[in-house]
């Protein structure tokens, strides 16, 4: 008797996880943005089709490098450990001044990475690239830059930058009957493919 509570316990709780809308990471080209979808084709062939929320917010990504993170300049930075412990960056976001404190603070991502949204406070040049301290709300971190570690800049932007072939890359929401949308959408320029 227990044995089929547990089953239908199982049952009930894996019924109910795929009734639940579920986040969906996609990154890819664009192919089209007709009205309000956006036709995403990802690396692997896969072709998504978004639904963009009435209300989209559209972040532009540019190149940037080493020289334009600057004392003051409000960046993220997502990271992971290094030999001696310091962080070593995988990329750096440099915010514009509309969108300084976005996501500020450091936090743990997966794969032991992290995220650290700060203020550069101080900024040493390396042997290989550039070491920043980064201030935020109650710390503060160490980042190694090392050279060729891809920086952009980001700016707010609107749907007109979503043009066929660039690149997207999208936290999206895939709800229970597959349909996915989304209320942000960040595009690279020129061709930029946006890290991570």
């Amino acid at each position: 008797m227990k044995l089929a509570h547990l089953l239908v316990a199982l049952l009930l709780a894996t019924v109910s996880a795929s009734s639940f809308a579920q986040p969906l990471r996609v990154r890819g080209e664009i192919e089209k943005l007709d009205h309000s979808v956006l036709t995403v084709k990802a690396s692997d062939a896969a072709v998504f089709n978004v639904k963009l929320d009435d209300a989209v917010q559209v972040t532009a990504m540019a190149a940037a490098s080493l020289a334009d993170i600057t004392i003051g300049k409000f960046v993220g930075t997502a990271a992971r450990p290094g030999p001696n412990g310091q962080l070593v960056a995988l990329e750096v976001h440099i915010f514009p001044e509309s969108m300084r404190g976005t996501g500020e603070g450091h936090r743990p991502m997966d794969h032991e990475n992290t995220m650290t949204n700060a203020t550069v406070n101080k900024v040493v040049t390396a042997v290989h690239g550039r070491v920043l301290t980064l201030h935020y709300k109650g710390g503060e971190q160490q980042v190694q830059i090392p050279d060729g570690v891809p920086i952009v800049m980001l700016s707010p932007s609107n749907r007109g930058v979503l043009k066929p072939g660039e690149h997207v890359s999208i936290r999206a929401i895939k709800q229970p009957d597959g349909s996915i949308s989304a209320a942000r959408v960040t595009v690279g320029l020129n061709g930029l493919v946006p890290p991570l």
